[in-house]
């Protein structure tokens, strides 16, 4: 079954003719149940807060641009975006100012899957709905996570270099491990290598998502290990430009081909990773979709402000809605995999921005 939602209405049951109305306003799957549930929703009507965990990253730049134009395809009314600028603890502040400003919604992107858990309940006192984008809360009240399942983010680049490096070293650099994202793919990477390519042996570099850090533990990681065969980008919006450019400074960045090509997966589909690809500087990586990122995060928060609740299923758009182990409800949006035989692909997010 599609995705049903559940409308708060004066009467019980909806039927024939406003039946179809309301179906038709959805962008979630064919309408299901529509009797009374208890609601905290503003009508559909108000101000909405949409807070970004850093602007740093190509990737965050990108899905930022996607927003206001996205809201006037949802027909959401949105505040200019907040930037936490990777502070866990601003971004709980940023929440509390946008509750200040009296919004009736609330897009938030988490830096932490745990701390964001203040953020939210300081909402649901307020009784503004949440929608969670790109990181899942290990706690609090949300009306849906717009996500990518990040376990296959792992397996993929796993299995990618597992077909491409026969043996060897190869090294992940993961990102913050107090997100969700982090150990998610982390673990994903290295449960697959142990289970299915026992000759690889996987080197670890703690980065929390910041470029510098990737860089400088790259390079000292480097100097011990020349001999690394294969790496995988966890963020390439973060880590693309810094691994690239330790790699040339140790003359070990070779194209795709050539003798001594060291096999590289990033995790992001930004136009920077594309270009790499096109120039063989990497070999491979997973689009995550800041564009539907955007979309559904301002559609799921139009929906709840309307009083909509949601349940596990397949969706309109090519997605599957599931139920997390703590109760939250995600939408698991498709992040496919590039290579250079589909990099050129026009329904590409990568490929569409100007």
């Amino acid at each position: 079954m599609p995705v049903s939602t559940v409308r708060k209405r004066k009467r019980s049951t909806i039927t024939g003719a406003a039946a179809l109305a309301v179906c038709a306003s959805l962008l979630l799957a064919a309408c299901g149940s529509t009797k009374d549930t208890a609601s905290t929703g503003s009508g559909g009507t108000g101000k909405v807060g949409v807070i970004l965990p850093l602007l740093t990253s190509p990737f965050w730049q990108s899905y930022n641009d996607y927003v206001p134009k996205m809201a006037r395809s949802e027909g959401v009314e949105v505040l200019k975006t907040v930037n936490s600028n990777s502070d866990p603890s601003q971004q709980i502040t940023d929440i509390d100012n946008e509750l200040t400003q009296g919004v009736k919604g609330l897009v938030v992107a988490p830096l932490d899957s745990a701390a964001i858990q203040a953020g939210l309940d300081q909402a649901e006192r307020r009784g503004v709905p949440v929608v969670a984008v790109d990181v899942a809360p290990d706690k609090g009240k949300v009306a849906m996570v717009v996500r990518a399942d990040n376990v296959a983010y792992g397996r993929k680049a796993c299995d990618y270099l597992g077909r491409h490096v026969r043996s060897g070293k190869v090294v992940q650099i993961m990102g913050d491990l107090a997100s969700v994202n982090g150990r998610d793919r982390s673990e994903a990477f290295r449960t697959c290598v142990r289970e299915k390519y026992p000759e690889l042996k996987v080197l670890e570099i703690p980065a929390k998502w910041e470029s510098d850090t990737a860089a400088a533990k790259l390079d000292t990681l480097l100097n011990a290990n020349p001999d690394i065969k294969g790496i995988y980008l966890q963020a390439g919006g973060v880590y693309l430009a810094p691994t690239l450019q330790t790699l040339k400074s140790k003359n070990m960045l070779r194209a795709a081909g050539r003798k001594g090509h060291i096999a590289i997966v990033s995790n992001d589909g930004i136009p920077q990773e594309f270009d790499a690809l096109r120039k063989g500087q990497i070999d491979a990586t997973v689009s995550q979709p800041a564009d539907a990122y955007a979309k559904y995060g301002l559609s799921y928060i139009r929906a709840a402000m309307e009083g909509q609740t949601f349940k596990p299923g397949p969706t309109d758009h090519g997605s599957t809605i599931v139920r997390l182990p703590s109760g939250i409800l995600e939408d698991q949006l498709p992040a496919p995999l590039v290579t250079k035989d589909n990099v050129d692909d026009p329904k590409l997010w990568g490929n569409t921005v100007e």
